[in-house]
């Protein structure tokens, strides 16, 4: 079988362009820290109410034993619960999520937590927030008629602020 040169130097050309912009791909996710989740924790979504982690009364800001810091959260129909958490800048914050109904998903703009909230699962994203302000934390996954209503709020202050008016340790 010949191949004509010219049709060769065609197929390396194609190849090296697609071998370079998936470098860059890989490139650009590894300088912004964009990772594939890594664990993969089950739970049955009927029952989550009366889970030890996602109980209504322990949702939100937990400081463990070693200083680090985990967010609780779960998205429903239509609203990420809890409403508001306060966390410190530069910081490594550990949000788990669950959901109570559909497939939601979670983005804070402007930060690369950007994950799926699918039934049954538990999505764990760790994160920093270098810029103390006001972060929107938004459902990036249609899941019904109120999904434009389904959000919550971040509120990053600095480390100072933290330990005074919130009593952190981090």
């Amino acid at each position: 079988m010949h191949i004509d040169p010219l049709e060769k130097k065609w197929v390396y050309i194609a190849l090296a362009t697609i071998g370079f912009f998936l470098g860059v791909i890989a490139l650009t996710a590894w300088i912004g820290g964009i990772y594939p989740p890594s664990n993969v924790e089950t739970i049955n979504p009927a029952r989550l109410h009366l889970s030890e982690e996602f109980a209504e009364n322990k949702l939100g800001l937990k400081i463990q034993p070693d200083g680090s810091i985990k967010v609780v959260m779960v998205a429903g129909r239509y609203g990420f619960y809890p409403r508001r958490i306060v966390v410190p800048a530069d910081t490594p914050i550990t949000f788990r999520f669950a959901s109570l109904d559909v497939l939601h998903g979670v983005h804070l703009p402007m930060t690369n937590l950007n994950t799926m909230i699918v039934p049954g699962y538990i999505a764990q994203v760790t994160t920093k927030f270098p810029i103390p302000g006001d972060y929107p934390l938004l459902c990036n996954e249609y899941c019904g008629l109120g999904h434009d209503f389904m959000w919550s709020k971040v509120t990053v202050v600095d480390k100072q602020t933290w330990k005074h008016e919130f009593g952190g340790r981090p």
